[in-house]
């Protein structure tokens, strides 16, 4: 146990400096570190609690996708029974229940045919629980009703949750912050957390908006006031404008000629004849024949740019846009250009996102923690190293130098991970200094017994390391096995402590059979001692 060859030697140490040389990359000053090559550009970012930020905690309405699916639902029984050339009337959509009434007695056949086949089995094709997304009846005299089930929405809430996870980081991501913490919390809640964000109302904002980006024609047909009045055309709606321009009021046909989904980029800009802030667009080849062939029939006509039911504005078609690229304009700043170009990169939220809960973290309360921490792990790392030496003499030294690299190890791999360091992760790491050294204390207490029984010292030494890696390995894979169950069942602060705690048991290990066993190792070939010091 206490041979080591060269090459064995050589890969301890090469190891050890790789990994410690990763927890310096921390320490280097912004320009330096951008300096270095891809590969070692990694380090360890602050939580929210040590260096400030922003905590926002998000809800998905879950009304807004019992309606969304609802309307959806209509619209595809309007269309199925339309291509079945089937005739119908009340179509209507009532909570989670749409009805229609057939007109011809002898279509119901073929109608609950074609309605039953909207019916899709949840999980896939494959899926085997027998849950459907509808309950299509026959509700008697030509009626039809069909419901949406409640597995169907709560699929389309969970569904919805992880879309509007990747749509929120990739709007967080545009803001040019530094490792956004974006996770699950439930069924219908979504925790963001932004370190380093000290103006959680900009973040708010994006965050808010669901960006539903159409183009729609303005309905000429009806003038506003007669609208108002209760004279509204079945397939078009009244919107209001922005507040900054007095909330004007329009006319807007339901019917949508392109949509955001067909956008592939949005870049905010000026205008090169008024110098006011705009948002350019560029459609993809779908929506640019779309969006061709909707200004070549409507020149002279005034069309709408609508975001989440606001009009933003209501330019007149003055000439064809083949192109299929444009630009809106709407009395910006040059901020609000530049989120509105952010909203329709990241795309739309399937749902709207409901504020529930938001914290803001200072900068001065995360460096208060981080000194509180640093002078707690001082005053514990002194002591502990005191009494080692006083109780083992040289080999305490050696145990606080294991220790010591232990702990510089622990932040090198973290920052090889770019892992986020947290006040709990903190405590994962106190906790695994103390279980480094209870590993040490375990091994030189054996290699005492062993002494004390009339063994040698080459002796003591090589069987009090053998005898004491099992009870070792035992306390760590215990510890390890928690360690792990805290990070697949716990989130944010929990996951945080685990992921340390993890990395720590590793790295104790380690330590403990190789680095200590190589000083001790090197210790008595240079000294070759008739007994242990101990």
């Amino acid at each position: 146990m206490l041979h080591f060859s060269r090459w064995r030697t050589a890969a301890i140490l090469i190891v050890t400096f790789v990994i410690c040389l990763f927890a310096g990359t921390s320490l280097l000053s912004e320009q330096t570190f951008n300096q270095l090559p891809k590969w070692a550009q990694r380090h360890l970012v602050l939580g929210l609690d040590l260096q400030g930020g922003s905590h926002i905690l998000l809800e998905v309405d879950s009304n807004a996708v019992r309606r969304e699916q609802a309307e959806q639902l209509r619209d595809n029984v309007r269309q199925a029974l339309r291509e079945a050339r089937i005739g119908y009337t009340g179509l209507v959509a009532r909570g989670l229940t749409v009805e229609v009434r057939v007109r011809q007695p002898g279509d119901m056949p073929q109608a609950l045919t074609k309605l039953r086949a909207l019916s899709q089995p949840l999980g896939g094709l494959l899926s085997a629980t027998g849950q459907r997304s509808l309950d299509v009846v026959d509700a008697g005299n030509n009626l039809i009703q069909l419901t949406i089930t409640q597995p169907q929405i709560t699929e389309r809430i969970r569904q919805s949750v992880e879309q509007s996870i990747q749509i929120i980081e990739r709007r967080v991501n545009e803001l040019g912050t530094v490792e956004p913490s974006i996770q699950r919390q439930g069924v219908d809640r979504v925790l963001v957390q932004v370190p380093g964000l000290q103006d959680p109302q900009r973040l708010k904002e994006l965050l808010g908006k669901t960006a539903k980006l159409t183009f729609r024609m303005v309905d000429q047909t009806t003038s506003v006031e007669q609208a108002q009045q209760g004279r509204v055309p079945p397939d078009s709606e009244i919107l209001q404008g922005p507040e900054k321009e007095g909330r004007p009021t329009y006319l807007i046909e339901k019917r949508v000629v392109v949509s955001g989904e067909d956008l592939t980029d949005a870049q905010p800009g000026f205008d090169q004849r008024t110098s006011e802030p705009i948002v350019t667009f560029r459609f993809n080849t779908n929506g640019a024949r779309r969006f061709a062939q909707a200004t070549q029939e409507n020149v002279g006509r005034p069309f709408a740019i609508v975001l989440d039911n606001e009009v933003i504005s209501a330019p007149v078609i003055r000439e064809p846009i083949l192109g299929g690229s444009g630009q809106i304009s709407g009395s910006f700043t040059v901020e609000q250009a530049n989120d509105l170009a952010i909203l329709l990169r990241a795309g739309a939220l399937p749902a709207p996102l409901t504020i529930i809960e938001e914290r803001t973290v200072g900068a001065g309360l995360g460096q208060d923690s981080i000194d509180k921490g640093i002078r707690a792990s001082w005053i514990g790392s002194i002591l502990v190293i005191l009494f080692m030496i006083a109780t083992y003499g040289v080999f305490g030294i050696f145990a606080s130098l294991a220790v010591t690299i232990n702990v510089v190890m622990i932040l090198g791999v973290l920052s090889m991970l770019n892992a986020t360091l947290t006040l709990p992760g903190i405590a994962g790491i106190v906790l695994t200094v103390g279980m480094a050294v209870d590993s040490n204390v375990l091994i030189y207490e054996r290699i005492r017994e062993e002494a004390r029984g009339g063994r040698s010292a080459v002796s003591s030494l090589d069987f009090g390391f053998t005898r004491a890696l099992a009870t070792i390995i035992d306390a760590n894979v215990t510890t390890f096995i928690a360690a792990a169950v805290l990070f697949m069942i716990g989130s944010g602060p929990v996951r945080g402590f685990a992921v340390t705690l993890g990395i720590g048991i590793i790295t104790t290990v380690f330590t403990a059979f190789t680095l200590t066993r190589l000083m001790v190792a090197s210790w008595y070939r240079w000294l070759r001692p008739q007994s242990v010091p101990i």
